[in-house]
Parts: structure tokens; sequence; C-alpha cells
């Protein structure tokens, strides 16, 4: 362990790839901490029983509103990318609540999603990737901006599967993709064949959620 790392860092997944695509993982090595890789099915129920190891807490590095120690520095420009990126946030926040209703809704109906609703993940943001950037300019000009919730589920997904979990509906995440290839190559709706009718709309406001609700088998 490097000099002045006081905890024992740990991260559990799928496999070693999942580990290591982490964003989680990225911010402490960063720092120059050492990371115990947890990739067995064992492994996270086995460190669930264990608290500490000769007198080093074992902490998870995914756990939610981990500390770690900062520079004054690195303390002002976190607190300058919070309040830049607040509105941006919010919308993230607004469209993935909406979509974990949808999820619960669903886990009520079908109790094989039971275990799947009970594992709760965190989605990172890094404010200083070029894309994050572009949804804040997008979401500042409007916050209602469709495009952007989109993206938003886009890219919630799409962490989903680099975090090596599986996603309970691949037909609307290949759907967003295929729509996304239009629009980079400015294909107009007019254009489109039959094939793509099934697509799903882009994301709508709180009432579209609500009828999408509904809408759940």
């Amino acid at each position: 362990m490097k000099e002045g790392q006081n905890d024992i860092f740990y991260i559990t997944g799928e496999s070693e790839k999942a580990v290591e695509n982490s964003p989680f993982l990225e911010k402490l090595k960063k720092k120059g901490y050492e990371v115990l890789y947890m990739v067995d099915a064992i492994d996270e129920y086995a460190i669930g029983q264990h608290k500490e190891f000769e007198g080093k807490k074992l902490v998870s590095a995914t756990k939610e509103g981990l500390k770690l120690e900062e520079s004054e520095e690195e303390k002002k420009r976190k607190e300058e990318l919070k309040e830049k990126f607040e509105g941006l946030y919010k919308v993230i926040k607004d469209v993935l609540g909406d979509m974990e209703r949808i999820m619960k809704a669903q886990a009520l109906r079908d109790s094989s999603m039971g275990g799947y609703m009970s594992s709760k993940k965190t989605m990172e943001v890094n404010p200083e990737n070029a894309i994050m950037d572009e949804l804040r300019k997008r979401a500042e000009a409007d916050k209602n901006d469709k495009s952007v919730k989109d993206r938003v589920l886009l890219l919630f997904e799409t962490a989903l599967l680099t975090s090596g979990f599986s996603l309970d509906e691949p037909n609307i995440f290949g759907s967003r993709i295929h729509r996304m290839l239009k629009v980079g190559l400015s294909i107009d709706d007019d254009d489109v064949v039959e094939a793509d009718a099934e697509m799903p709309p882009l994301e709508d406001d709180a009432d579209a959620e609500g009828s999408k609700m509904e809408e759940v088998d």
C-alpha cells in the first residue's frame, strides 16, 4: 500500500475486465492507491463478513459517498465543477429516477427481477469528459431537451455493459444506438424504412413517463 493509504480498497465485479473498466478504479489509481480485485462469485459475500484486516479497514471503492483525501486545489476544482454541472446533474437524476420507477413497476409483476432490483447501482459522472460538457451545454439551453434525456439513458446503459452487467431490455438499447447512428449520418426520419417503426420514441416529459408506466406488463 502507498504511504498514507489508510484503508484497504476493493472492487467487486463479474470479471477482471469489468473491474478495470470501473471509473471508481481510475479515481483510486490516480492517487496511486492499491486496490483489491474481487471477481469470484463468493468474494462479495465473503468480504461482507469482514470489516478489517490487520488493523486496516476494508472499504468498497464503489461505496456511495466514498471520501478520499484531497488537496485544497482539488477541493476548489471539485466545487467549481459541481456548481457548473448542477443543472445537468438534476436532469440526469430526473431521467434515471423515472427509469427506476418503471423498473420497480416491472419488478412487482415479475419476481425474477427481484435480485436485480435489490442491487443498487451507482452511476458516476466525470464532469471533465467532453461528452458530459456538451450535454451540460444542451441541458442549460433547454432542460427539457429530449435528445439530452435519450443520451443520458444511453450513457447509463453503456456504463452497465462496460461494468459487466446485462441489460434487461437490450433491444431498446440497440434502438438508441440505431437512432444515434441516424443522427450522426444526418438521415431524416422520412428516409427511414418501415423496419424502424418499432423504435422507441425519445424520452418525453413526466406525463409521458407516467403513461409508459401504465403500459408496462
